[in-house]
């Protein structure tokens, strides 16, 4: 597809944002995903699983066999219902686990209660985020949105990580979203960046960590993505061109990143891979 080809119409929403309202609607896999039983048997709990690239996550996981869990702000309750459809289809279960992350008590109880009605956990997908580029200066960073980026960006991978190895055993996977923000930061966007950054530096360090328990950390750094956070969150005028500056020419959809999870998740692919941040960019440079 040619820059030419994936125009985006002047468009907003307010955050969370959901999917139906896009122009046009984010392709998360639904017609082309084919799975081959990479995750047979196993269980996922995916933060953010409702839109977006968790969307493709659990629709991805699903197709290669696993149960899924979401967990998503209550009011993305109709985008987190399309996506337990589609696990649904095939063949798979799925956990419904709504929460305000941010939030430590809703944050570790979501991961309690995901385990409880999965019977276990073997992957941990730690996806959500949230950014806000409707400013122009630093000066313009509230307190509150500072909160809202940093504990929903960092906090919340703590206290899910902590939670979560008390389930996870030997053979377990985590994988973190992180950013080509980590890399090649917007000044718009400077807050979140830093917050990718440090979840890099979390990925290794942990890795290292749970490399004697035989559970791998890697994290995928994803570019510009089509998924309901960029109308609810960038300016109009960044939106007409969103993406269009990768040397791809245009901005990925979920569905092309799902498979990078996939591979991080599987024994079958990843078994010696941990401690790696996996750049998905449309060809920004990662490093």
């Amino acid at each position: 597809m040619s820059e030419s080809d994936q125009q985006f119409p002047a468009q907003q929403q307010e955050p969370p944002g959901l999917t139906a309202p896009m122009d046009p609607v984010p392709d998360h896999g639904e017609a082309s995903y084919r799975g081959s039983g990479l995750l047979e048997g196993r269980r996922a709990l995916v933060t953010g699983g409702d839109s977006g690239i968790g969307r493709a996550v659990a629709i991805a996981f699903a197709r290669e066999g696993a149960d899924v869990a979401l967990v998503y702000l209550p009011e993305e309750q109709p985008d987190a219902d399309t996506t337990a459809e589609w696990v649904q289809r095939a063949g798979r279960r799925c956990v419904l686990v709504p929460a305000d992350l941010r939030v430590e008590a809703e944050a570790r109880g979501a991961v309690t209660r995901a385990v409880g009605e999965l019977g276990g956990l073997d992957v941990l997908v730690n996806n959500a985020g949230f950014q806000w580029a409707r400013r122009d200066s630093v000066a313009d960073i509230t307190t509150e949105q500072l909160d809202r980026v940093v504990k929903t960006n960092l906090y919340a991978l703590f206290w899910i990580t902590q939670t979560a190895l008390e389930h996870l055993g030997e053979g377990g996977a985590i994988i973190n979203n992180s950013s080509i923000q980590a890399y090649q930061p917007s000044e718009s966007l400077l807050d979140y960046a830093a917050t990718k950054a440090a979840i890099n530096n979390f990925t290794v360090n942990l890795a290292s960590e749970l490399g004697p328990r035989g559970i791998r950390v890697n994290a995928v750094a994803p570019g510009p993505i089509w998924t309901p956070l960029q109308p609810a969150t960038q300016p109009t005028e960044k939106i007409e061109k969103f993406g269009a500056d990768t040397p791809l020419g245009r901005a990925g959809q979920p569905a092309e990143v799902a498979p990078a999870f996939v591979f991080l998740a599987a024994s079958a692919t990843a078994s010696y891979v941990s401690g790696t941040v996996l750049g998905v960019t449309g060809g920004k440079a990662v490093f």
